[in-house]
């Protein structure tokens, strides 16, 4: 079923969102004409129309039946941070996402209920307030719906909703917070959901080094990060899925990794196209967030150029086409991993709130 609410965007210029600890989100800067920035930078009309298509919005959009207030968003961060939101008393949100390692957990696969390990890697929490779909396989289509499905899933944090209600009832520090964020102290899981998503988009990754050339500050990328950059958008064909500025195109594809998961198609199995297929991941702080792919299956951002430089390592129908020998020059490779570098912002310390008592 596809989601039919109109979106209501809050504008956050150059400063943290209404005091909430977290990621703060610059507004976008004005430029000139293409034609008169063009001629400015001595590049081509056409070159300074594809940085366009990555600049960063002004604004973080959030849903007209879960608006943005400072007080939602801190009861979120809070319950972000707590781990008595799982059965064991031990695992959070953040133990998974966590922001000292680009908001993912650094492993391979992520570590669930009892300390197993679960199928697939945990992906990042960053500038996901954009994203219709989420999880590997798109399973969610909101991140209120994204937000309860690890708290229930038994194999993740194996918190059934009214034993969540129940436990957090009897915290007497969250009966003024739920009542700042809605009116009313009641406890529910939908409104834990919508606190924690409200939270969520604010973590937002700040300016990188490619937005300041975006924005015309041409010492900003060195020249292998500029010829990376031609590169992606060319011979590499890396923009075909990781386009726009989140760098991803939310959509499902069989890269050809070697994995027997079948990601979208265990959704949609009467669907060819997309057997083995999984969401494409934003490059945003991408050489923060090793190792890669669904499975973990590339430790490192030379492994995952060399994995696309040969086409992916299975062939299958459902491998999508862009996906074939580029036959990469050494050279080509380092440049694109210099792109790829210049994608990573300097994001603000994050606060682990004081929790409840």
């Amino acid at each position: 079923m596809k989601r039919s609410r109109i979106l209501r965007v809050v504008i956050l210029v150059g400063a943290p969102v209404a005091g909430v600890a977290g990621v703060a989100f610059g507004a976008e800067r004005m430029v000139a004409s293409s034609s008169a920035r063009a001629a400015r930078e001595n590049t081509s009309p056409s070159a300074t129309s594809l940085r366009a298509q990555y600049r960063r919005p002004s604004a973080i959009p959030f849903p007209e039946d879960n608006p943005y207030s400072e007080s939602k968003a801190r009861l979120g961060q809070t319950l972000f941070f707590d781990p008595r939101l799982s059965g064991s008393n031990w695992i959070s949100c953040a133990t998974c996402h966590n922001p000292g390692f680009a908001w993912g957990d650094g492993l391979p696969r992520g570590i669930g209920h009892g300390m197993n390990a679960l199928g697939r890697r945990t992906p990042t929490a960053l500038n996901l307030s954009w994203a219709p779909v989420l999880f590997w396989d798109g399973r969610a289509e909101s991140l209120e719906e994204q937000a309860l499905g690890p708290m229930s899933a038994a194999a993740e944090m194996n918190q059934p909703l009214p034993e969540l209600e129940k436990e957090l009832d009897a915290i007497a520090g969250y009966k003024p917070l739920f009542q700042a964020a809605f009116g009313a102290p009641t406890i529910t899981g939908k409104r834990v959901a919508q606190a924690i998503a409200t939270y969520e988009r604010t973590l937002v990754s700040r300016e990188a080094p490619f937005d300041r050339w975006v924005n015309g500050d041409e010492s900003a990328l060195s020249p292998s990060a500029r010829r990376g950059f031609a590169l992606f958008n060319g011979r590499a064909m890396c923009s075909k899925c990781h386009g726009g500025w989140r760098f991803t195109d939310d959509g499902f594809h069989d890269i050809g990794v070697a994995s027997p998961d079948r990601g979208r198609g265990a959704i949609l199995p009467d669907l060819d196209s997309v057997q083995f297929a999984f969401k494409t991941p934003t490059l945003r702080n991408i050489a923060a967030r090793a190792p890669y792919m669904h499975d973990g299956s590339e430790g490192t951002l030379e492994q995952v150029v060399e994995l696309y430089n040969r086409g992916g390592r299975v062939r299958r129908p459902s491998v999508a086409t862009e996906v074939h020998p580029l036959n990469l020059s050494a050279g080509d490779k380092a440049d694109l991993i210099a792109f790829m570098q210049s994608l990573s912002s300097v994001d603000a310390p994050v606060d682990v709130p004081a929790l409840p008592r």
